[in-house]
């Protein structure tokens, strides 16, 4: 017995050296198919008839009819839908509210397969003798926001020509033609940059003249039952919809307003990059909205009260300025890597800083000049951006370029610790950095010289030409030069490459301003609070709460963060008493003279936390005040021309 318990416990502890090895199959991947032809810049045999039916308002969907030459003897044809879209920076194409796709040849039905690796692409077998394929399918707009951006309602519409079109692979697109037509609800009007074949065409069934494909993609319309036209210029055109017909009350005065804002480009850049330029301007708050840019026209959506509450809500007028300086900006010169001979073509945006952060600077400056927006107003904004990015904690590790990248990485999805991730800040603090540029013009010539000076260089040659022009960093820094000669290459690194833990506030020194922080906002920041419904401690607390008392933004290692509060937790109460932002308000003053702590009480999904929060610094405000009497430089930037 003891013989055989001996001889177990020897096996049991004995190594598996007979036990068979363990079996993990190892396989190799797939090769990739590549299946679609590459892009030539040839011309298409052809031009594809493209009708969309816009008449079904009361279920939002678009019913398309395309057809689409092909080649003689073509065995196969490749259809793409439009992915990488050009001011999206990013692939933003919304394929899937594509539906009910049929395709014909001949009165035959085709079969078709989505490709399995860019599901963007279509590819159809054709039968001998096919000359042309009859494509059939539905856009379906989304009808709540949660499934996407609301394009047609019940008293308007936008026609993004990109949602309901396909193209041909193997050609660049702006060497397709297309003949376009849009079939409108009856009675209404509508916008675009398009020419109608029939001048008087204004409502019902419009077949526009012959364009592009990359042009027609860069047209959109906007139309409704409620519509209004001014002629700003000879060559640009104010179209408006609105849900309700008193929101297109704009005063004369209004409209001349926006009419100095194109006289005041066309002085800046001295040139015009359009043969005609259509404002898209729609008042809605049930159509999803928008700031797009496209060369001869904008495409912009603002909530009711734009004309009717003026005073209200100057930020909100800052959106046709930036838009329409992009037509020069961004859709004129363009960042090499940004263009793309198709929309399949994956885009780079490494001159996003230039591209949208000096459109970004020319957008308040020339609010300012036209008065679109007070030149007050425009002061306070200045400092609201420099206070973002002074005490923007993410700067300390991540530098500007590679904000460049987020419309890919993030696509504009909400972030927990925006103020330590960063997010897409080549806009403001681009807009930052081109203050700083224009104060170091102006130091080294003695006042003579200014941003004006290149935005008139670099952007404004090729009058009347909308076609496109790239440039790279050198480009920029060497017209910067001619204008001024310094180490231009070297002052742009160290603000965009590098690290650069200090803000580029560079500009101050000598604006006749300086940054301040005061316990009373400004009238600027108070109608941002009212217009976005929130309540913004950023400087304080280090939160921002929205009109029910949830947590959007919490300032990374700030007071409410050392305190545990996230976003998404909504406060109760303060300091025992139930919240209200008032009463919030008043303890963070009471806090500043007691010296005692905030008490929060503070809800997260099922988690009531009591928050003790140290904090004795009162409220603060960021605002420019005036250093000095007599004009500065900022106030010389900007003075109307």
């Amino acid at each position: 017995m003891r013989f055989l318990i001996t001889t177990a416990l020897a096996l049991a502890a004995a190594p598996p050296a007979l036990a068979q090895a363990p079996v993990k199959s190892a396989p190799q991947p797939t090769a990739l198919p590549n299946d679609i032809p590459a892009a030539r810049d040839i011309p298409y045999p052809g031009t594809i008839r493209l009708t969309v039916d816009a008449t079904d308002t009361r279920r939002g969907i678009f019913r398309v009819k395309e057809a689409i030459p092909v080649a003689p003897a073509a065995r196969r044809l490749t259809l793409l839908y439009p992915e990488w879209l050009p001011g999206n920076h990013a692939p933003r194409g919304p394929i899937d509210d594509v539906s009910g796709l049929r395709f014909t040849a001949g009165g035959q039905t085709l079969t078709w397969k989505r490709d399995p690796v860019n599901v963007y692409a279509i590819h159809i077998d054709l039968p001998d003798g096919a000359n042309e394929v009859q494509a059939e399918f539905q856009y379906l707009s989304p009808t709540v926001p949660a499934q996407g951006r609301v394009v047609m309602t019940s008293e308007m519409l936008n026609l993004q020509w990109n949602l309901v079109a396909f193209y041909p692979a193997g050609y660049f697109t702006r060497q397709i033609p297309v003949d376009a037509t849009a079939i409108l609800p009856a009675g209404w009007r509508y916008g675009t940059a398009l020419r109608p074949r029939d001048a008087g065409a204004t409502t019902g069934t419009i077949a526009f003249q012959t364009i592009n494909f990359d042009d027609l993609v860069d047209s959109p319309m906007f139309a409704g039952r409620n519509f209004r036209q001014e002629q700003l210029t000879p060559d640009v055109r104010l179209n408006i919809v609105a849900d309700d017909a008193a929101e297109l009350a704009a005063t004369p005065d209004q409209i001349e307003k926006h009419r100095e804002l194109v006289r005041q480009a066309v002085k800046l850049f001295g040139s015009q990059h359009y043969d005609h330029y259509d404002f898209l301007l729609a008042i809605s708050d049930k159509q999803g909205g928008i700031g797009l840019e496209h060369h001869r026209s904008s495409e912009n959506g603002v909530m009711p009260g734009y004309f009717t509450k003026w005073a209200d809500f100057p930020g909100r007028r800052n959106l046709l300025p930036h838009e329409f300086t992009h037509s020069w900006d961004g859709k004129y010169r363009r960042g090499a890597d940004a263009f793309t001979p198709d929309f399949a073509y994956p885009m780079r945006n490494s001159m996003l800083w230039v591209y949208e952060g000096q459109t970004q600077f020319w957008g308040y400056v020339l609010q300012a000049r036209s008065g679109l927006v007070s030149k007050e107003d425009t002061l306070s904004a200045y400092a609201m951006i420099a206070a973002l990015h002074e005490k923007r904690p993410g700067r300390i590790w991540r530098p500007l370029a590679d904000t460049t990248n987020d419309p890919i990485l993030s696509a504009r999805r909400p972030q927990p610790w925006v103020s330590w991730q960063r997010s897409e800040d080549y806009y403001n603090e681009g807009l930052l950095v081109w203050l700083d540029v224009d104060a170091k013009l102006r130091s080294l010539t003695g006042g003579k010289r200014s941003l004006d000076d290149f935005a008139r260089a670099f952007f404004g040659p090729g009058d009347r030409d909308w076609g496109v022009s790239t440039y790279d960093y050198a480009e920029v820094a060497a017209t910067l030069n001619r204008i001024a000669p310094f180490d231009w290459a070297g002052f742009l690194k160290a603000r965009v490459d590098d690290i650069a833990p200090q803000a580029p506030l560079g500009w101050l020194a000598g604006s006749g301003y300086r940054l301040a922080y005061t316990p009373e906002p400004t009238a600027y920041w108070l109608s941002e609070e009212k217009a976005r419904k929130i309540l913004d401690l950023s400087y304080s607390l280090g939160l921002v709460l929205d009109n029910e008392a949830k947590v959007t933004q919490v300032i990374w290692d700030g007071p409410a963060f050392a305190a545990g509060i996230t976003v998404g937790a909504t406060v109760l109460a303060v300091d025992g008493q139930a919240y209200d932002a008032d009463g919030l308000k008043q303890a963070i003053r009471s806090a500043a003279t007691s010296g005692q702590p905030i008490g929060l009480l503070v809800k997260k999904d099922d988690r009531f936390i009591t928050a003790s929060i140290p904090y004795k610094g009162g409220l603060l405000y960021p605002r420019l005040e005036k250093t000095g009497g007599g004009e500065g430089t900022l106030d010389r930037l900007l003075a109307r021309r």
